[in-house]
């Protein structure tokens, strides 16, 4: 019988478990009746009860519940992949915790596995969300698209099914400051695409700060696309042939006796331009560093607490 492995990250969702677990045993209806479903609740170092909501779930539902309980906080793609490691099915979806992105949706992706899809994505045509929310959304994905990873669809994704082999591909890799999603996608498999609206969240409030927002943004330009160093070689060539064309102005003013005293606001002018533009490039280029200091470390992604597990009424800790 086919098993359908289920990740849900929680980062303080103690008022949402409890809503979002019934929506999801209720969903398990729809699915043929020989699917069989594997919970992986992973709780990236929440605060609140978020893990005691997780527990009595584990407690009441009669099919598997596996609870990974993290050290920290490690965030939400570090949690993904620990989900992934402890994943048995023969595919797995990733869904948040907080019923923005519909459940309904895995049985529509689980549909085109059976059919042969290895990897199913669900496409946000639209959100219920800030206008402020929506611009940044939509100008990190458009960048993405344009200058990393072309073939995601537009609007991005979240919600995803994935296929064993994906999985297995991906918890080797251990890649660090990444975006698991778009890591999946950079594997190159072809995949269908399933359009919605995500909803606004109704319980709790999101922790998807606006400096995880940024980090995001940063990881997922410097993981998938060398552009940042491509436009600091490009800027570079530019104000050395601006410099070259200055230069011979001058030169050729100074022969005809035009020059002038230089004044001090042109001056600092100069200076101040070229000095922003050395510190913008000095700062991307630390960025790729620090990303190869982080990977030489060799220090893991996740730190696991503590991994409980329910199987056939039996609860067991490793």
């Amino acid at each position: 019988m086919p098993k359908l492995s289920i990740i849900i990250p929680c980062y303080y969702n103690e008022l949402n478990i409890p809503v979002t677990t019934e929506v999801l045993i209720q969903n398990e209806l729809n699915f043929p009746e020989n699917v069989l479903f594997e919970y992986i609740m992973v709780d990236d170092g929440s605060k609140d009860n978020t893990i005691d909501e997780i527990k009595k779930f584990q407690a009441r539902h009669h099919q598997e519940v596996k609870i990974v309980k993290l050290a920290r906080n490690f965030g939400s793609y570090n949690a993904i992949v620990a989900g992934m490691e402890y994943a048995t099915g023969d595919c797995a979806v990733c869904i948040s915790a907080d019923l923005q992105d519909p459940p309904e949706l895995i049985v529509q992706m689980y549909t085109h596995w059976e059919r042969g899809v290895k990897f199913v994505v669900a496409n946000r045509q639209d959100r219920e969300d800030t206008i402020g929310q929506k611009i940044f959304s939509n100008l990190y994905h458009t960048l993405i698209r344009k200058f990393a990873l072309t073939n995601i669809p537009k609007g991005g994704f979240d919600v995803f099914l994935f296929d064993k082999t994906l999985k297995e591909q991906v918890v080797k890799m251990q890649e660090k400051n990444t975006n698991t999603a778009y890591l999946l996608a950079w594997l190159g498999y072809d995949f269908v695409c399933i359009p919605y609206i995500r909803k606004k969240r109704e319980l709790g409030t999101s922790r998807w700060t606006f400096s995880k927002k940024v980090k995001l943004f940063i990881d997922s330009f410097v993981s998938f696309s060398y552009l940042p160093i491509r436009l600091i070689s490009l800027s570079g060539l530019f104000f050395g042939l601006i410099a070259v064309i200055y230069a011979t102005y001058l030169l050729i003013n100074k022969f005809l006796g035009n020059i002038q005293v230089q004044g001090w606001t042109s001056m600092m002018a100069v200076f101040l331009f070229i000095s922003s533009f050395q510190m913008i490039a000095l700062g991307i280029l630390g960025e790729y560093i620090w990303r190869t200091l982080d990977a030489s470390n060799s220090r893991p992604n996740y730190v696991v607490d503590e991994v409980l597990v329910k199987n056939d009424n039996n609860l067991k800790k490793q």
